[in-house]
């Protein structure tokens, strides 16, 4: 099996079937379109199906393909030391919401697959917070204490299902795995057959709040009394979104064993050196490596790093899958999930699910699946994004220097080099562009691309990613090729190309 190295070409990708739903080739008038083809948009609108609602998912690519199908896949309320920064920032009764609906969150996710009959591989695993040293060992009783009191029949252990010696762990029974990419393709098949409509290959390029709501799609336009923003980050330029999230981007690995069997609980360490470890049939999957995206250090060292813990602890024959993905935390750790902007009744949005978004993606389905409905639902204050209170203030502010500082920087910053002259394959260079810069890189075959460095959402300067040779944001996160094509959003259009 060859090595892939793309974020969009994991194991996940490479194990599943491809779907080939539609573009609309005509006028779609429904009562709530969803923008976003991963579990947050589809679980909601499978949900809002079932409550009679038309429906209609708009996937810029395929189903499943953007972070929903470069993860770990696991569906947990236990997260690392989620419980410990929840209550350490916003108390214990945004903790008790977070594991109440966490716990739904994954126990919906099982009914589906029952009901809808989703062959997913979906398996009963336990969850580990591991200590990998001593120093970790105060992080996962932390863990442990604010986990139970927030509701979860956590318990401390010696040690988790791991080949190595550690520190003792939080343990948490009963939580599960499966295969993303299938389980999300399930739903949309389920949408399907409950009257909804799912099309590929067409993405929105901007929205207004009329009555309906009116969504430009490279494939025509789009009416709906609501809309979902379910792109993992907000694609749309309003609600200071660019303020709220920071981008991280983390790495994962897939291995085949020469002898023995993979780990088979679901384990990863308190510290930041994570090490997230899992099974899936006879592959391991080790995963981390995690840094803010666009900052340079998207290396393809990390890639290396993580192979080598897996050789170290596990009998490894080949490694066969390399596969990455962005993930939005937000200013408090907590999900973003409600009303677009204040005032809003029919933009909505779900983002901000901090690298577990199986689970968290999923209740967001949930609540807004709710919120449209016009039903309560005990969660939509905690998670709601207009939630930020005068104690908070001062991280969103924080947060939104960081970016401008870093702008200003990149802006200032003089090229790499001069000129494009001798480039080799296989390398990038960033050169000054008139007032501004450019990307230049050659491929293996000799050609050389050069395409502008500001990103098409805000603005930013990109910065080019070793790791899987593609130019990054710094500030929000938008991917771009090479050639300038859009690989993930926010941003929607591509780069504009340069002379090299």
């Amino acid at each position: 099996m060859p090595l892939t190295t793309s974020a969009g070409e994991g194991l996940w990708l490479d194990t599943a079937s491809s779907t080939d739903y539609p573009s609309p080739r005509q006028t779609v008038d429904v009562d709530v379109a969803v923008i976003g083809g991963g579990i947050a948009g589809v679980t909601a609108a499978l949900l809002l199906a079932r409550d009679g609602a038309r429906v209609a998912v708009l996937e810029a690519a395929r189903v499943g393909t953007g972070v929903t199908g470069c993860t770990t896949a696991k569906v947990s309320a236990l997260q690392a030391t989620v419980y410990s920064t929840i209550s350490a920032r916003k108390g214990d009764e945004a903790a008790a919401a977070y594991a109440e609906a966490s716990l739904a969150g994954a126990q919906r996710v099982a009914e589906i697959v029952a009901e809808e009959k989703i062959n997913c591989q979906l398996e009963r695993r336990d969850a580990y917070t591991y200590a990998a040293d001593e120093s970790e060992r105060a992080s996962v009783e932390r863990e442990q204490e604010a986990a139970a009191r927030a509701g979860l029949g956590v318990e401390l252990v010696d040690s988790p299902d791991l080949p190595f010696p550690t520190h003792g762990a939080v343990r948490l029974h009963d939580q599960l795995q499966f295969h993303p990419v299938r389980y999300v393709q399930g739903i949309a098949a389920a949408l399907r057959r409950a009257g909804g409509e799912v099309f590929e290959q067409v993405r929105a390029l901007g929205l207004s709040e009329e009555s309906p709501c009116r969504i430009a799609t490279t494939a025509g336009e789009v009416r709906a009394g609501h809309v979902v923003v379910a792109t993992h980050y907000p694609f749309l330029d309003r609600g200071l979104y660019f303020a709220l999230l920071k981008p991280q981007r983390s790495y994962c690995v897939a291995a085949r064993l020469a002898a023995g069997s993979p780990s088979q609980g679901m384990s990863i360490s308190a510290g930041s050196n994570t090490r997230s470890v899992r099974s899936f049939g006879g592959w391991l999957i080790i995963g981390g490596e995690g840094h803010p995206a666009g900052s340079g250090k998207a290396v393809p060292e990390r890639y290396e790093r993580l192979e080598d813990f897996a050789r170290e602890h596990w009998n490894v024959a080949e490694v066969t899958h390399r596969w990455s993905a962005h993930d939005p935390v937000s200013y408090d750790h907590l999900p973003m999930i409600g009303s677009y902007r204040p005032g809003s009744s029919r933009l909505w949005v779900a983002t901000g699910f901090m690298k577990w978004g199986m689970t968290t993606a999923t209740f967001a389905g949930m609540i807004l699946a709710d919120r449209i409905a016009g039903r309560e639902n005990p969660w939509a204050a905690t998670f709601s994004p207009q939630r930020a209170s005068l104690t908070s203030l001062h991280e969103v502010a924080q947060l939104g220097a960081k970016f401008a500082a870093g702008v200003t920087l990149d802006r200032v910053s003089p090229p790499e080099a001069w000129s494009a002259k001798g480039i080799q394959p296989g390398e990038a260079r960033v050169l000054r562009d008139g007032a501004g810069k450019k990307g230049v890189y050659c491929d293996e075959e000799g050609t050389v691309f050069a395409v502008s460095l500001d990103c098409t959402h805000l603005s930013c300067v990109l910065r080019f990613n070793a790791a899987e040779r593609s130019w990054d944001c710094p500030c929000h996160g938008s991917r771009f090729a090479v050639d300038g094509s859009v690989l993930e959003g926010p941003a929607v259009r591509p780069l504009p190309r340069r002379k090299s």
